[in-house]
């Protein structure tokens, strides 16, 4: 049972950083912050999980009528901000992020009741079906299929980069149920399928660090109640955008690049790189474009704090993060040189630094969340207004 809640809105923004802070710090268990794995499994971190779930601190936008802490943009910021700063494990949050608002602004009062403490509870552990082969961020080409079948729909095809879905019971799954021969993004709609069902397969992709971080999923000819229908048939394409809507502003948030650059500081300090005048100079453009970053990402951000709404330009965030983590992360492997083995962390003084674990994984974030080449288009034609 979750704790009274109180109005977090209606304390000053640093009463209730320090109040968030103090409680995390507290009470995320040590060997979890800073993990390696950048998405644990929830067996992994359900400690964690059940311990912000009993807190009331689980989901912070969801309002607190359903479990949630009715946090506005700006307090959500900072929930975010000291998330990062502390090195708190990232749950797995599909059901949090993505499902729950889902079913908030677009689902009946039985979804809700059903659905939303099943999430809290950690009983249901949610995916995200969105991807398919030849179908990654142009997301309205999608081939899976339902078509209904009395008070069932029968569902058909493959989704891909899955994430955790091998950890998962169930998914929120993006078909389609019209086929169209004008615009590609009607005739698609949203279902709710329990990944037990008969008919359903999963199989892990490993990553370059040997991880299942992604699976594919298979559907053949598997039975989804026609209750589990989101909103409108054949209308999910507005759902399924609006539930991505503040995605990019989060995955441009700097935590990783700081991260990656503190790292580096400590290797460099420790193998006497900063003697060396052409490292310096490389080293003080990352540490600029670390500041840079920061204040590009804290200009988006007030946006949402005043309670406005997030422009294409945000997507200049994803490209200038993620690349930057890659420069980082390069610069380490640069000075460890053949040292940077996969298997092993790097001796530091009295630390170790895991430089190839880190650039392993600064590979994917410029390609989930929408590749960098997609976000580079939506800048093209909706901020600089260039010819399609």
């Amino acid at each position: 049972m979750a704790e009274p809640q109180q109005d977090w809105n209606t304390l000053p923004d640093e009463d209730f950083r320090r109040i968030f802070r103090d409680w995390v710090d507290a009470n995320c268990p040590a060997e979890l912050r800073f993990m390696r794995k950048q998405r644990p499994l929830f067996d992994e971190v359900a400690e964690w999980y059940h311990a912000l779930a009993n807190k009331g601190w689980l989901a912070p936008t969801w309002p607190q009528a359903y479990g949630g802490m009715g946090l506005n943009p700006a307090k959500h910021m900072i929930y975010v901000e000291e998330w990062a700063r502390l090195g708190c494990p990232r749950i797995p949050d599909h059901g949090i992020g993505l499902t729950g608002p889902l079913l908030l602004q677009y689902g009946t009062d039985e979804q809700r009741a059903y659905y939303l403490p099943r999430i809290l509870s950690g009983e249901h552990v949610w995916c995200q079906g969105y991807s398919e082969p030849n179908s990654g961020s142009d997301l309205a080409s999608l081939k899976t299929s339902a078509v209904r079948d009395g008070d069932e729909f029968v569902v058909n095809g493959q989704k891909i980069w899955t994430t955790l879905a091998h950890c998962a019971n169930w998914i929120l799954l993006l078909v389609r149920t019209r086929k169209v021969e004008g615009k590609r993004q009607e005739g698609i709609s949203v279902l709710l399928v329990d990944l037990r069902t008969p008919g359903v397969r999963i199989r892990p992709i490993p990553n370059l660090r040997e991880e299942a971080d992604f699976c594919e999923v298979f559907f053949d000819d598997v039975p989804v109640p026609a209750g589990n229908l989101v909103g409108e048939v054949d209308q999910g394409w507005t759902l399924a955008k609006s539930v991505l809507g503040h995605e990019r502003i989060f995955l441009g948030a700097p935590t990783r690049p700081e991260y990656a650059l503190a790292r580096l500081e400590t290797l460099a300090e420790a193998t006497g790189k900063f003697e060396d005048k052409a490292f310096l100079s490389r080293y003080a453009r990352h540490r600029l474009d670390v500041y840079d970053l920061g204040s590009a990402f804290e200009r988006f951000a007030k946006v949402l704090r005043a309670g406005g709404d997030l422009e294409a330009d945000v997507s200049v965030l994803k490209i200038f993060n993620t690349e930057l983590y890659q420069r980082i992360t390069e610069e380490m492997l640069e000075i460890a040189g053949e040292a940077a083995r996969f298997e092993d962390d790097l001796d530091a003084g009295d630390t170790k630094v895991d430089a190839m674990n880190l650039f392993l994984d600064s590979r994917a974030p410029a390609i989930f969340g929408g590749s960098n080449e997609i976000q580079r288009n939506i800048l093209a034609k909706a901020v600089l207004r260039l010819p399609g």
